[in-house]
């Protein structure tokens, strides 16, 4: 639902029950001055039955359709979901008291670079006559299980050009090396190239929190482009003029979160992503200067060791429903458990001075075998190690 002049526009969306599903692809206004709904009939042909779209305004009063999810059923007990990722533009006709019963749908087919296909996205208004794109996940299918690749990139929709474009962190570190190396030419023309190039490869680890039952959950990531390892090898001195500037942080991957824009500052809240069968629900608040985008402003941080589990369970297990101020002592109670029970033993201690590299090729054995303990024997070699390096990580950071 969009607010659209005087009126409230509300398209799509699903309806489920027990036995059956039905999406929507009809449009209804709600009226501000008269408070009455109708139910609008647009001309041409509009967005195919979908829920979880994004809409926005344009200047001029019309209305921007992106995306959404739906799903039909091929057989019994056998569905098929198919994520959109097509753009209409539904906007009025006619002008005077006509133009607020008459609408018409178009499709759009913007250039540029897309956003990767994807759902529960955010979208806000963003300055410059623009519409922005936050996060989201791609749920990939595989045999009876849902793996989800979720998202934490920034595009923008340019309404005007009807085109789309990543937002790149610029950085406050590339600037001094431009200035730095007398690039006068390249500086001025970085607003461009920040819309050409496409999105950067994927970011470095900078914290992980491991679950008592070897769940791994990612808190913060290092934006670490080519350029700046370039720049990190050519200069010892440089390194250390500019510090930590080379090391951003930025939100986590996730869908759903809750976005604003104001002032040309862009909000991001909470949101929630999933590892495993496990899914976390993040209270973190970041935001970003949308006319600089130079770097991620932490707000309020999340404590992953204050999160209260809430699981289905038929017994009225106490332990389930313990508050979240007790987060940190049950992680670390059920650690000693775990350890009783493998008879005591402890987790190899770290050596004075010895690296983090070194400590996982000496201990790797261990923490493999602990991560498949964890685990169960059906899961997979890779996940099992990827695991076991993250629980070692952990547990090396922890100790130093």
């Amino acid at each position: 639902m969009v607010a659209c002049k005087r009126q409230l526009i509300v398209f799509g969306g699903f309806h489920e029950s027990a036995r059956d599903y039905i999406y929507y692809n009809d449009v209804y206004a709600f009226n501000l001055d008269s408070f009455t709904w109708s139910k609008l009939a647009p001309s041409g042909i509009g967005p195919a039955p979908r829920s979880g779209c994004q809409m926005a305004t344009t200047p001029e009063g019309s209305i921007i359709i992106y995306g959404g999810y739906s799903k039909q059923r091929i057989k019994k007990d056998v569905d098929k979901g198919t994520l959109h990722t097509d753009m209409f533009l539904l906007k009025t006709e006619g002008s005077g008291k006509e133009e607020a019963d008459k609408w018409a749908w178009s499709r759009l087919n913007p250039s540029g670079v897309k956003p990767a296909p994807r759902s529960g996205f955010s979208v806000a208004i963003s300055p410059s006559n623009r519409s922005l794109l936050f996060g989201g996940v791609h749920d990939e299918e595989e045999e009876e299980s849902i793996e989800g690749d979720f998202f934490n990139d920034i595009y923008f929709y340019d309404m005007g050009k009807n085109r789309w474009f990543p937002g790149q962190l610029k950085g406050p570190k590339s600037e001094k090396r431009k200035r730095r190396r007398g690039r006068q030419t390249e500086a001025e023309g970085a607003g461009d190239e920040m819309e050409k190039q496409p999105p950067q490869g994927p970011m470095e680890i900078v914290k992980e929190v491991v679950a008592e039952d070897g769940t791994v959950m990612t808190i913060k990531q290092v934006i670490s482009g080519p350029g700046e390892e370039r720049e990190r090898s050519e200069s010892e001195e440089e390194e250390e003029e500019d510090g930590a500037l080379g090391q951003q942080v930025e939100p986590c991957p996730r869908s759903n979160a809750m976005v604003a824009v104001k002032h040309g500052v862009l909000y991001v809240y909470g949101g929630m992503f999933e590892v495993g069968d496990r899914q976390f629900t993040l209270s973190d608040l970041y935001s970003i200067d949308l006319h600089k985008m130079e770097e991620w402003k932490v707000l309020v941080e999340m404590d992953p060791k204050a999160q209260e589990w809430l699981e289905e369970s038929e017994s009225d297990d106490d332990d389930d429903m313990e508050g979240a101020e007790g987060g940190e002592e049950e992680e670390e109670s059920s650690e000693e458990e775990s350890e009783d029970e493998e008879g005591g033993e402890q987790h190899p201690s770290v050596q004075p001075d010895e690296k983090q590299a070194d400590y996982l090729s000496r201990t790797e054995q261990y923490w493999i075998k602990l991560a498949r303990s964890n685990m169960g024997s059906d899961a997979k070699e890779k996940k099992v190690a990827k695991v076991a390096h993250a629980m070692a990580k952990a547990f090396y950071e922890d100790s130093v």
